[in-house]
């Protein structure tokens, strides 16, 4: 019997319904071909969020456990062998960690935003500006918005219409996002409120170059806001020295 998550944080929630669901799969409670309980009915057993049931079916999808059919449904492939490539807990560690994983993020997501903008379609665009609203409640209402954030450059990685790169950002997954390793209790002052508004004046930027389709204005609205996001931890880094 599944034990409600409670008030645990979205990266950890996410983390547990990945576990929970590779357990049936694994034990064959979910087999080859099966169809996976909708989003709404994983939310309702688990009571978790939409975010955080996206983005443990985006880790079964790069473990190789699922397939997501558009406008189907996502269906078990088996107990799979797990991504071959994977950035562990462990090596997010220490600032420079977090910089050096940020250093790989400017390259692939400035590509992928661009790409995003030439082939995003309007479903694309619905499932960002969704992932952005809840970046933007998340932050006003003092709330944890990790998983949203990591939801946000998901999307962009999924409306480049390659497969790739979803499947290598669900691999790496809402640890990538900064604050999720070195700030893991937020408090909500009115310099960090400050803070996150800029960063989400980041995010809509990116949006709104994917949505008029500038391909070279999203690149350079993610390379800003990826750029940004290092400098803030290299300065940090410097007054630690």
């Amino acid at each position: 019997m599944n034990q409600p998550f409670g008030r645990r944080r979205p990266r950890t929630l996410a983390l547990e319904l990945v576990d929970s669901l590779g357990d049936r799969i694994r034990a064959g409670q979910l087999q080859a071909g099966d169809k996976l309980p909708t989003e709404a009915a994983i939310m309702g057993e688990f009571e978790v969020s939409r975010t955080v049931v996206r983005e443990a079916i985006s880790k079964l999808q790069a473990a190789g456990l699922v397939e997501t059919r558009h406008g189907i449904g996502t269906f078990v492939l088996g107990p799979g062998d797990g991504p071959s490539f994977k950035i562990t807990p462990e090596q997010f560690s220490t600032l420079q960690d977090v910089i050096a994983v940020l250093e790989l993020r400017i390259g692939l997501e400035t590509e992928a935003a661009g790409l995003a903008a030439q082939r995003r379609s309007e479903a694309n665009l619905l499932a960002l500006r969704r992932a952005l609203d809840e970046i933007i409640a998340a932050v006003e209402t003092g709330n944890d918005s990790v998983a949203a954030d990591f939801q946000f450059h998901l999307e962009i990685a999924r409306a480049t219409q390659n497969g790739h790169f979803a499947e290598l950002m669900a691999t790496l997954g809402s640890q990538i996002i900064p604050r999720a390793r070195l700030e893991p209790t937020p408090d909500m002052s009115a310099e960090r409120l400050a803070y996150m508004r800029r960063v989400n004046v980041e995010h809509e930027s990116i949006f709104d170059a994917i949505a008029s389709q500038d391909a070279e204005s999203a690149r350079a609205a993610m390379r800003t806001h990826l750029s940004n996001s290092r400098e803030r931890r290299r300065r940090a880094q410097a007054d630690m020295d």
